[in-house]
Parts: C-alpha cells; sequence; structure tokens
C-alpha cells in the first residue's frame, strides 16, 4: 500500500526563499528519489515556510531510506538554513 509523508519545514529569518528552494530542488529531492520516493511535491505555505509531500511505493520502502533521511536532514540546517518543524506519515487509505 502507498506511503506518504508530509513534512513541514521553515527557514531562517532573512533567508532567501528562491535560493533555498533551488538548494532543494539540487540536492533533497533527488536524495528523497534516490532512496525510492516516486513523488515528491513541496508546496509554499508562508514568506518562509514550505510543506512536502512525498509518496513512498510501501512503508517498507520508506523505513528502509530512514538512517539516509536523517542524514540529510541534518546537512539540510547547515546547508539551506531551513529546520524541520513536523512531520506525519501514514498509508494511503483513499485517492480520488
Amino acid at each position: 500500500m502507498r506511503y506518504i509523508t508530509i513534512t513541514t519545514w521553515e527557514l531562517a529569518d532573512g533567508a532567501d526563499y528562491d535560493v533555498a528552494l533551488r538548494a532543494i530542488e539540487k540536492k533533497r529531492l533527488p536524495a528523497l528519489k534516490g532512496f525510492g520516493a516516486s513523488r515528491i511535491t513541496v508546496v509554499r505555505t508562508s514568506e518562509r515556510t514550505s510543506a512536502a509531500i512525498t509518496e513512498w511505493p510501501d512503508r517498507a520502502t520508506r523505513d528502509a531510506a530512514e538512517l539516509k533521511i536523517d542524514e540529510v536532514r541534518r546537512s539540510v540546517k547547515r546547508e539551506d538554513q531551513s529546520r524541520m518543524t513536523g512531520e506525519m506519515k501514514g498509508e494511503i487509505v483513499a485517492d480520488v
């Protein structure tokens, strides 16, 4: 069954959103795809915040990537001046 993670992110005060987005597109998104994600959508939710919706083929694929994802998250704070503010995850139970 397909599995989704939704993470929320906040840029540091004064950071340039467009610069951060380019870094995300260059590093984070390809990394997630390399770990097995089938689709990633980034939604800008305010001037300094975003949500990343990542779809995985199943929970086992996401769980297998957990340690690698944690490494990427640690480097993100240093590299693009953002911090994760929340995470939700679960199996897709309805899809229209």
